[in-house]
């Protein structure tokens, strides 16, 4: 492993760490990924002085932003129920295909993804996925990329109610304004346009805020963390002029 530790330390008392992570990096070791050797769980692990963490959520690996890893297993129960039970608001923000509406509430159930390669053929159940946005801002550019002489984009605020996998970036394919880099629900032309202009492929997805009562202390927690450089420079395309 790289001696330069690539998370980011936001917030750290004596029972949580938060973290900002880097698109691409996995959060722990996966049966889909197995050939990979570095993973945040242990990048944490060394911020932690060397004692175990316990990953509380989750991030898609092409997702970046911040991060909540518990520091004893205790902790990690409590706080792993209130992600389960909707207690903790997440805000994420997103570069998407077209002019969004100015905000609005996405419940659209989503069908469970097999974790076991075996399991991949069979129809796995529903279930209840809802998910808010609002749009920051908008832009169009003079670029012919789908037929139209140019195109537009939103930068939106998302808040996950639930926990399905690949909940934002599915739903905002459901609602016709897919994230910009996604290679699973995006379109592939836009995505093009954008590797191509800024010199990357990434998926425009961060994990920017997080809010909760602490576990332990009982005291309100408002984790912020601004965007990665790489993403930050794709947003560019929002400034006036």
């Amino acid at each position: 492993m790289p001696e330069s530790n690539p998370l980011i330390e936001i917030y750290r008392d004596s029972w949580l760490l938060a973290v900002h992570k880097p698109a691409g990096l996995l959060v722990h070791r996966s049966p889909i990924d197995r050939h990979e050797t570095e993973f945040a769980l242990q990048y944490a692990r060394q911020l932690n002085g060397g004692e175990h963490v316990y990953p509380v959520h989750r991030l898609d690996r092409p997702t970046s932003g911040l991060l909540l890893f518990a520091r004893d297993p205790a902790t990690a129960a409590v706080i792993g129920r209130l992600f389960m039970e909707g207690m903790v608001d997440k805000t994420y923000q997103a570069v998407v295909r077209g002019w969004t509406p100015e905000q609005g509430v996405i419940d659209h159930p989503l069908r469970e993804h097999a974790t076991d390669r075996r399991l991949k053929d069979q129809e796995l159940p529903l279930r209840e996925a809802r998910s808010t946005f609002s749009r920051l801002a908008t832009v169009e550019i003079p670029v012919q990329i789908e037929g139209y002489p140019s195109s537009r984009y939103s930068l939106v605020e998302l808040h996950p109610k639930t926990g399905r996998k690949h909940q934002l970036r599915r739903h905002m394919q459901h609602i016709s304004h897919p994230i910009i880099g996604d290679t699973n629900y995006g379109r592939t032309r836009h995505n093009h346009y954008f590797a191509e202009r800024f010199g990357q492929s990434r998926l425009m997805l961060a994990a920017t805020a997080m809010a909760f009562t602490h576990p332990v202390t009982g005291q309100a927690v408002d984790l912020r963390s601004a965007p990665e450089p790489s993403f930050q420079q794709v947003l560019s395309i929002f400034a006036p002029g």
